[in-house]
């Protein structure tokens, strides 16, 4: 993990009345860059953005992110420019959050982070996309919790014991594959597979005690039933999906972005320099 420095606490108050030079008023953004779909949401207006992953870089359209991975730093960057320059506010330099696949781990956060800075952060922190939809929901992090979520591209399993990552599957299948048969039996197969190898694996009962508590079901994949019944009755175990599971993983960053004002790299970093930093 990265080290911060600490800095004396300062109370809600002063967190609330913040300004940043020339007295602009602090500005925070949190973003969830899909493989399909690209949302933001912003302090005091909600989800500004919900629109495809593409850009436009004059011979047609272009996916900069794929199966998960950012493939096209530049063509990252203009899209957010493209989406985000005119909505943010004038002269802001937003502190943005962002949701990262867990498997991608530092290349993701690095390439994500050289896309973002066209919007000239003050700083950008980074969470696990299966920790932000355990915070959308509200869940209990004190005890083990299994993450399912089912994307357009890709399907992540995430263990988090105490809210951080403890293990993790992925798949390079999601609901785009739908349209091909036997595709439900296949993406149900290998979430299967996926979490009967971190039961094999997992040397504690964590594993075995968060899969009898229920999994937690998110992504798009949620709200298609022939995935969500036949996935049931392939674990032999319960499942809750999560309320507006699509948007899960941004609302969650939202919730994470309100506090996120007390992280040191929020309050230390210079309008000349921004860092980068993890959320667990």
């Amino acid at each position: 993990m990265t080290a911060v420095r600490r800095l004396p606490a300062v109370s809600p108050a002063r967190l609330r009345d913040r300004t940043w030079p020339l007295g602009r008023p602090c500005c925070g953004l949190a973003l969830d860059m899909g493989s399909a779909r690209t949302r933001a949401w912003l302090t005091g207006r909600g989800l500004i953005l919900d629109v495809p992953t593409v850009t436009f870089p004059g011979t047609g359209a272009v996916y900069p992110i794929q199966r998960g991975t950012i493939v096209d730093v530049p063509g990252t960057a203009r899209m957010l420019e493209r989406l985000l320059g005119h909505r943010l506010p004038r002269l802001a330099r937003p502190l943005v959050v962002v949701t990262a696949p867990v498997l991608d781990g530092p290349a993701y956060r690095e390439r994500a982070r050289a896309a973002v800075e066209v919007l000239r952060p003050r700083g950008v922190l980074t969470v696990p996309t299966a920790r932000a939809v355990a915070v959308a929901t509200g869940a209990d992090l004190s005890r083990p919790l299994l993450v399912v979520d089912i994307g357009a591209h890709l399907t992540e399993v995430v263990l988090l014991v105490d809210g951080a990552v403890f293990d993790a599957r992925r798949t390079a299948l999601g609901t785009t594959d739908l349209s091909h048969t036997g595709a439900p039996t296949e993406i149900c197969d290998a979430i299967t597979t996926m979490i009967n190898s971190m039961l094999a694996q997992d040397r504690t009962s964590l594993t075995a005690d968060a899969l009898s508590r229920g999994a937690l079901l998110a992504g798009g994949g949620a709200l298609r039933p022939e995935l969500t019944c036949r996935l049931a009755g392939s674990l032999h175990a319960p499942l809750q999906p999560v309320p507006a599971p699509h948007t899960a993983a941004i609302r969650g960053a939202a919730t994470l972005l309100r506090t996120a004002h007390t992280h040191p790299s929020a309050m230390s970093t210079p309008p000349s320099g921004r860092e980068d930093h993890r959320v667990r």
